[in-house]
């Protein structure tokens, strides 16, 4: 008789408790290495030392990180389900015609991470140095401009589209990855691709590919001698980044709990130099201004993707 109460205390004292008060899974939806792969790592160790739980990470590739995402958009929301969110999400707003979600309604955001630079990158041979030499070179050989990408509807593909967009037509190539555009490149077949600078920077340093430009809104301090695309295309900006969202209806405290501990650690001098190392500058932001963030970025790429007629691989 005397066990009853103290049991039901126990469970009240449970049901109070603050969060997390078990393992925190953190979907990841594309296969392991890259920068997300590594970004989540890197967040969900400090997140588990800081929270005091685990943050396990659980990679679900897939369909351009569909299958991932609806994992989490399916997930109860109590905050112990949480996804890897990223350019990808704000494509395939545009990119697919018939979602079993709407990423924007179904996912809420929690923080931003880390915003990188992708390389607009040519093959030594190629006779252009410099973007309006690359832009007069396209315009007197109409189509003759092979543009390499990671797959339609990736960001090297979308952010070349704009690229397009904004100058000259050029043949887009589609790979089945980043891995064997690069190797096309490399071996002469393709003339422009616009990598990641992680994936790319080795080859550049070592004099094997020829970097025009970042096609970030400032200079990277990876290669802070290459220009931006915007110093010669004014409007010119494609960052690809990555932060973390959660199923809709997610309780406000839990989403302010876990924005505070990814903000404190995109402060920390560690955490910062890691990123650094990826090629990217954290991106610090509260839920609401993530919110707008991802709203504009889904915004900006529908033109992109309607522009080019991208469709699924």
């Amino acid at each position: 008789m005397c066990q009853l109460p103290a049991r039901r205390n126990t469970h009240m004292r449970r049901a109070g408790a603050p969060y997390p008060t078990r393992p925190v899974r953190l979907i990841v939806p594309v296969a392991p290495a890259g920068a997300s792969d590594i970004t989540a790592r890197l967040m969900g160790q400090w997140l588990s030392e800081r929270l005091g739980q685990q943050f396990v990470i659980d990679n679900r590739p897939g369909a351009n990180n569909i299958i991932g995402t609806e994992a989490v958009v399916r997930a109860p929301a109590d905050g112990y389900t949480l996804l890897m969110v990223g350019t990808a999400q704000a494509i395939n707003a545009t990119l697919y015609d018939k979602l079993n979600f709407n990423f924007i309604r179904d996912i809420a955001p929690v923080a931003g991470i880390i915003r990188t630079a992708l390389v607009v990158v040519v093959h030594p041979s190629f006779p252009a140095k410099t973007v309006p030499e690359f832009i007069a070179y396209a315009k007197a050989h109409p189509r003759k401009v092979n543009m390499a990408s990671a797959g339609n509807g990736s960001p090297p593909h979308v952010s070349g589209e704009l690229f397009k967009m904004m100058t000259v037509d050029m043949v887009h190539v589609p790979y089945r990855g980043g891995g064997p555009a690069l190797t096309d490149l490399l071996g002469g077949q393709v003339q422009v691709y616009f990598p990641t600078t992680v994936s790319s920077i080795g080859y550049i340093k070592a004099g094997k590919l020829r970097a025009l430009a970042v096609t970030t809104a400032t200079r990277s301090d990876a290669l802070p001698d290459i220009p931006t695309v915007g110093e010669f295309l004014p409007g010119y900006e494609a960052s690809p980044w990555y932060g973390v969202g959660v199923p809709k209806n997610t309780p406000a405290e839990i989403v302010d709990k876990l924005n505070e501990a990814i903000n404190a650690g995109l402060a920390d001098p560690t955490i910062k130099a890691r990123l650094a190392d990826l090629g990217g500058e954290p991106m610090p932001m509260l839920p609401a201004e993530f919110g707008k963030f991802i709203a504009d970025e889904t915004e900006k790429w529908a033109k992109v993707v309607k522009f080019s007629g991208a469709r699924p691989d």
